[in-house]
Order: structure tokens, then sequence, then C-alpha cells
């Protein structure tokens, strides 16, 4: 084992903190796209992959559902990270000093409230670390960045406002993925099964390879659909269930489903990381 876990991104982005915080004792291996995350794992540079696949704000991380099933990998467990952004300056460097700050698209607007009153230019930035490194790298006094905490510790920033963001509830979560599964774990707050699926070219198939969830009294937590190959007609779907493939309802709701579906694809079952409603 190398007791690596890859992230995509710069050290000190938010999938690094996803790794520090879920795997503490790995060394976490940062990636330039999601496809290298998922090699690192499948050529053995790395033991366990930390993917990114929704978040509260912006929704589902574009391309992770498209490169999942393709993965080789297995889900292993999911993490949840409450996305605090901060501003972040060089030693010296006062919140009056700064006019404008630099981060990643998505994160601008979340701070928009708070640049406003400071008089806070956003600038965009391919990625929120990258910002960090090169605030720290430039060393200007009126330029900040927009990132963690833990990218102003990496590239020796001083935080000079904590927790700026406009909403109190931004959160990612993030899938940890493995070249092995393991069937016999069971969490304390029940298990997570995810799997892919499409259905046949019969009228109601999805109602009716879906209904065995229900008689069955699974709670079906997630349901998305998304083309394949770029093409109109043929639509895959992504499913989390709450329940393991062992429990008895769980087998009779996945038999019902095969039968209206032409492929189904067990992409995980992992313990759920809290309660579900």
């Amino acid at each position: 084992m190398t007791n690596r876990i890859a992230f995509q991104g710069e050290p000190g982005a938010y999938s690094h903190e996803a790794c520090r915080n879920a795997r503490p004792d790995m060394e976490a291996l940062p990636c330039r796209t999601f496809e290298d995350v998922i090699e690192s794992v499948r050529s053995g540079e790395a033991d366990l992959a930390m993917l990114p696949v929704e978040n509260t704000t912006y929704g589902r991380v574009a391309d992770i559902h498209r490169l999942l099933p393709h993965s080789g990998l297995h889900i292993i467990d999911e993490a949840f990270v409450r996305v605090h952004i901060n501003l972040l300056a060089v030693p010296g460097a006062t919140l009056a000093d700064i006019t404008e700050a630099h981060s990643h698209l998505v994160l601008l607007p979340q701070c928009a409230g708070f640049l406003k009153e400071h008089n806070i230019r956003g600038r965009v930035s391919p990625d929120n670390a990258r910002a960090a490194r090169e605030v720290s790298e430039q060393g200007d006094l009126y330029s900040a960045a927009l990132a963690s905490e833990l990218a102003g510790e990496i590239y020796g920033l001083n935080v000079l406002a904590r927790h700026i963001e406009d909403q109190d509830n931004n959160t990612t979560r993030f899938l940890v993925m493995s070249r092995q599964s393991d069937l016999s774990r069971r969490g304390p707050h029940g298990m997570i099964t995810s799997f892919v699926f499409q259905v046949r070219n019969i009228p109601a198939a999805l109602y009716k390879a879906l209904g065995g969830f229900a008689t069955n009294g699974i709670n079906m937590t997630k349901l998305e659909s998304y083309m394949v190959d770029g093409s109109f007609t043929a639509t895959q779907f992504y499913a989390d269930i709450v329940g393991h493939p062992d429990d008895h309802n769980v087998q009779l709701a996945m038999d019902e489903l095969e039968h209206f579906t032409t492929n189904v694809e067990v992409l995980g079952v992992y313990p759920a990381a809290h309660p579900r409603g």
C-alpha cells in the first residue's frame, strides 16, 4: 500500500480538506484532473480517490457521474465538507489594504455581500488553492485569496476574515473510492448502495423499474439522469438507496429493477456518513 489518497486540485483545495478530514493518516496526492485521480488509484500510485459529486448550492459536479461507471473503482465511503470561505492575505496586510480577491468562479458569488461591503473587486482564478498560492508568491499587500484555512496554512497566508460566505449551509458531498469493495461492512447510521442503470425501451419503464423500491419500503435518496455518449435517446440513471444488497427487501427491489432495465451496475456499498431522513 502507498497510504495515499488522491484528489483533484492543488494543495489546499476543499478536496484536500476532505482528504485530511476523512483520512488524516494518509498522504494527500494532488492531481490535475478527475481522470488523473481515478488513474492514480487504478495504477497503484494511490490507494484511495476523493471525488466531489454534489454541492448544496451548485448541484452535481460536472462529469463525475459519467466517469464513475467506467472507473473500475468502488465507492467505500462518503464524506461531507462544509465549505467555509476565508479571506487570505500575505503577512503584514490588513483588511483595509485589500482591493481585490482572487478565487474560483463559483466561490466569488458566494461572498458577494462581504466583497461589496469592503469594496473589494473579485478576480477569477482557475482554482481557489491556486489563487492562494499565487497571492503568496506575488506578495502584494492589496491582493487576497478566497480559500480554505488549509490553503492559508500551506502557503503562509494570514486569515483576515473567516467564514465570509453569504450562505451558511454550503456543503459538498464527496465519495471515497478504492480498487476493492468490502460488502461485509455495516455502518451505525445504515448503509448506502449506489448504482447506475438504463431502462428498457417500453412504456412506463422507469415507473415500473422503481416501483419495487416503494413497495419494499426502501428510501431512494438520489435519482439523477444523464445522457449517454451525447445521445438524446440513451439515458442512464444514477441512484442512491438506503440499504445493503444483502437485505431481503433490497434484493427484491433490485430483482424488479433488473426486469425493466438493460443494465444495472452497483458502484458501491458503504456506510452512511450521518442519519438519513
